[in-house]
């Protein structure tokens, strides 16, 4: 599916690597006096000014490796992501860098350029084209590797379409993690669900195919002992959503193979958190159904049951993702977590506010809040955070249940209002709510069109500094 990150990082030069120069603008004028004649005349020629993202690629002028120029424009981010566009504007070949702009770790490009390489190409014939390397052989690049094949898993969870990404292959995907980190695994599927007390998932989920019954997931580890902090990471998992009987347009669910794209985030999260050794203990809920059309489907105006006792009525079919989370995020709080994150692809209220890159967050933990957007900074994973706005509670009420799925009168706080239905259900203890996109709309270097990884690497440093 996507190259594994070890193949694009090096620890050793397999052969002579092509140097790689990092050159901003005000500097390019020396830079060139002090090299071969060629490389000015080849930056004349394209017009090459070391802007931002510009790339310049020299031969050699015998049979050597030649050398490769990487703008940086007037200032380059400490984060480091500027570096991910490298493997998509570099020929293929082996580099290493000469020499780092101040403030920027070898780390932090090693990441991006792994991020950067990603590609999807399972249903296509021809191979993809080899990917530029980096060499690096002077630093521990495991913690890169790991958060960038984190990030692969989820990309290509969800670029698979869905006749290849139901809820069983989604369980699967979460057994070969826990199997690969030693983790407990427990799912309840089907009508046992009844008889576990998830009767939202349920509801959700019932009127798809029996081969692909919704199911609960649940990933249990421990990597300190009984008295560690327990984290509780939910994900939505809708394999694939209709709509229900409140059908989508047809333009409206083309892309919803991805609406499993917060289930995506909560594994890649947890392998994150699982490949450092961090010392909590950690369980992964992804409750995982198809929003299906059949003569079992819940209907506008039914009332659902929900783990938490609260009764549900049903105004939108396509409001789901909220009523499967709303199951999970109670069983997250019977497990007295000491933080509970959630991710879900769950309102396009979120994107018309900040559009596909930047993710809105919802907490009221101040202190959470503070961390999370110096993360955001510092890794470059775009977060910001929205109001769980209180004066708008009341489009929540219902006139014959304890609550209701799409609330009147504020479609423009579509995301907001999500966010309070949520936390009706969610931990006293903090607790924090991502409504990601996970998919790029339109390609470019780097970022090809498709699947994306949002804010977990971000959270992930959260994590890694409060606990690790």
């Amino acid at each position: 599916m996507s190259p594994a990150p070890h193949d694009v990082l090096l620890s050793q030069a397999e052969g002579e690597p092509i140097p790689l120069h990092l050159v901003a603008e005000a500097g390019l004028e020396a830079f060139l006096a002090a090299q071969p004649p060629l490389v000015a005349r080849m930056a004349a020629l394209t017009d090459f000014k070391a802007r931002a993202g510009q790339v310049l690629a020299v031969p050699g002028e015998t049979n050597g490796a030649g050398l490769a120029i990487f703008g940086l424009g007037v200032k380059v981010k400490a984060d480091g992501m500027a570096f991910r566009a490298l493997p998509a504007k570099l020929p293929a070949g082996d580099y290493r860098i000469v020499a780092l702009p101040d403030g920027v770790s070898i780390e932090a490009v090693a990441l991006a350029w792994a991020l950067g390489a990603y590609g999807y190409s399972r249903y296509r014939q021809k191979p993809a084209d080899p990917k530029p390397r980096l060499v690096i052989e002077t630093a521990d690049l495991s913690e890169a590797r790991s958060l960038a094949q984190a990030c692969a898993l989820a990309r290509d969870l969800v670029n698979t379409p869905a006749n290849d990404m139901g809820p069983v292959q989604l369980e699967m995907a979460a057994r070969e993690i826990a199997e690969a980190f030693g983790a407990e695994i427990s799912v309840v599927v089907g009508d046992d669900l009844l008889t576990e007390n998830y009767p939202s998932v349920h509801a959700v989920g019932r009127a798809a195919d029996p081969r692909r019954a919704p199911r609960m997931i649940e990933i249990s580890w421990n990597g300190a002992g009984a008295d560690a902090p327990l984290i509780a990471v939910v994900g939505k998992g809708v394999v694939f959503d209709t709509g229900g009987l409140d059908i989508k347009p047809s333009a409206g669910m083309r892309l919803m193979k991805k609406d499993m794209g917060g289930a995506a985030h909560a594994l890649a999260l947890g392998r994150m958190i699982m490949a450092a050794k961090l010392p909590i203990r950690l369980v992964v809920l992804v409750p995982a159904v198809e929003n299906a059309i059949s003569g079992d489907a819940m209907r506008p105006g039914d009332v659902l049951a929900s783990r938490k006792g609260l009764s549900i009525e049903v105004g939108n079919t396509d409001a789901e993702g909220r009523l499967i989370l709303a199951d999970a995020l109670t069983r997250a709080e019977e497990l007295s977590p000491d933080l509970t994150i959630d991710m879900a692809t769950l309102t396009g209220a979120a994107r018309v506010a900040l559009g596909p890159q930047v993710i809105p967050f919802y907490t009221t933990d101040e202190t959470l809040a503070a961390d999370l957007a110096k993360a955001a900074e510092t890794v470059g994973d775009p977060l910001w955070r929205m109001p769980l706005w209180a004066g708008y509670e009341a489009s929540l009420d219902s006139d014959i249940a304890d609550l209701k799925n799409d609330p009147d009168g504020w479609a423009q706080a579509g995301s907001v209002t999500a966010a309070l239905f949520l936390q009706r259900f969610a931990p006293k203890s903090p607790w924090v709510h991502l409504d990601i996109f996970a998919w790029n709309p339109r390609g470019q270097p780097g970022s090809p069109a498709g699947a994306e990884a949002q804010a977990i690497r971000a959270l992930f440093a959260v994590l890694k500094e409060r606990y690790a």
